[in-house]
């Protein structure tokens, strides 16, 4: 599907200049690559994302709270100084950004529409046509529009066709995909980035960034879920058919785990967050009653740390771990995706990378795991190739897969922020023209 017509082209040149910023609970990363043209039509046609990172700065989180803004002036502060970092690094000054959230209870909603044809060829405006008339479909009140997403045509009563253009029909069909958030967050998180003085060009769900960095083509052609463990939210995205076909977020992540561990030893957050990255399991081994831990109360100076056997630590975070992985497979199976031994399941985010976390997945869930790293990307530092950036990297790749959006003309308000016509879309349309 072509972009709309209401595009406007971007003055050619020979590179593009991308920002992404990543708004965790945990961590604020951000990153500015450039986007080679010739690499970026291969993108476009679907062959591969590639871009190289020119700068990178990344911060601890300050002002969120499950992955919305709770203290404006801490997070505004927490993002300057990862954009500067960013921008010292880089060389160049950002003016705008791509920014992602996972918090505001971001959700799917499945809307179908059909138009008359009348038995001839479907031209491009009667695929604008129906898609115009799924979008048009009410949210609920507060909420925004993040994606909307064209999952498939039907031709009377042939389903699943990618584009009906130039073939015959009666009545086309489209379904769609919305990703929406509360407008409220989103217009927070927007106000966060803004008083930065840096324009947002679109707001992205993480976990459909996180698939778009970590995922390859097969996985999103043969249906993959993609897990995005968080410091304050654990999200999930379900790809299938080449789609993203569903969204969900829990308020439950890495920080409640390291919640959990102060409480249980009676020790600073500091030194649980330590015990959790450092000696972390999700699973027991034979070793863990012999290899004793140092624990440092609170209050206390540290001279005389308690030593506590491994094996409590296991006991401490299993069970919130196992909480996490429970609630996702519920929201799946009560979505329509029950889990099984034949589903796939990527694992990103920080609080991922702790010891048996894939055991602990698979025990819970079935399937197939695998940890899921940002591919593609050129020029990203070692301390980068982790799970934890993957969504980080997806904000970057985004543009390139924005194409397959669909949004409605002269769009106002929040949902704006993600509307086709800025800088991205016409990035894409100059790419078409120039090449």
């Amino acid at each position: 599907m072509s972009l709309p017509p209401r595009m406007r082209a971007l003055p050619a040149r020979k590179t593009a200049v991308l920002s992404a910023l990543d708004i965790g609970t945990s961590k604020i990363v951000c990153l500015i690559a450039r986007l080679d043209p010739v690499e970026a039509m291969e993108a476009l046609r679907g062959r591969t994302h590639r871009c190289r990172i020119l700068g990178i700065g990344h911060q601890r989180s300050a002002g969120l709270k499950g992955g919305v803004i709770v203290d404006l002036e801490a997070a505004e502060a927490a993002i300057r100084r990862a954009v500067d970092a960013a921008e010292r690094m880089a060389g160049v000054q950002v003016e705008s950004v791509i920014v992602n959230i996972t918090g505001g209870r971001i959700g799917s909603q499945h809307y179908q529409a059909s138009v008359r044809i009348g038995e001839r060829a479907v031209a491009e405006a009667d695929v604008h046509r129906v898609l115009e008339a799924c979008a048009a479909r009410t949210l609920e009140q507060g909420k925004a529009v993040l994606h909307s997403l064209p999952t498939g045509f039907a031709l009377g009563d042939m389903r699943n066709v990618r584009d009906p253009k130039g073939m015959v029909c009666d009545n086309l069909a489209a379904d769609m995909h919305i990703v929406s958030s509360d407008a409220t967050a989103v217009r927070n998180l927007m106000l966060a980035v803004e008083r930065c003085h840096l324009a947002v060009e679109a707001v992205v769900a993480t976990p459909y960034a996180a698939g778009l960095a970590a995922l390859v083509d097969d996985e999103v052609e043969l249906g993959t879920t993609v897990i995005d463990m968080g410091g304050g939210t654990t999200s999930v995205g379900v790809f299938s058919g080449g789609s993203l076909v569903h969204v969900d977020a829990l308020a439950l992540g890495g920080n409640h785990v390291t919640m959990d561990i102060a409480r249980g030893f009676n020790t600073r957050l500091a030194d649980a967050e330590r015990l959790k990255t450092l000696y972390g399991a999700c699973i027991a081994s034979v070793s863990d009653e012999r290899e004793t831990l140092a624990v440092t109360l609170a209050g206390e100076d540290g001279d005389q740390p308690m030593h506590v056997p491994k094996s409590q630590l296991v006991r401490i975070i299993r069970p919130r771990v196992e909480e996490i992985l429970e609630l996702v497979r519920d929201r799946l199976k009560k979505a329509g995706f029950p889990t099984s031994s034949a589903s796939r399941f990527i694992l990103t985010g920080g609080a991922s990378q702790m010891t048996g976390m894939a055991e602990a997945t698979k025990r819970i869930l079935s399937g197939q795991i695998r940890l899921g790293r940002p591919l593609g990307i050129q020029g990203l530092p070692e301390s980068a190739k982790s799970p934890s950036f993957s969504a980080s990297v997806g904000l970057l790749v985004y543009p390139q897969a924005a194409k397959i959006e669909y949004f409605r003309p002269r769009r106002r308000g929040v949902e704006q922020a993600n509307d086709t016509s800025g800088y991205f879309a016409r990035v894409g349309q100059w790419l078409r023209e120039s090449f």
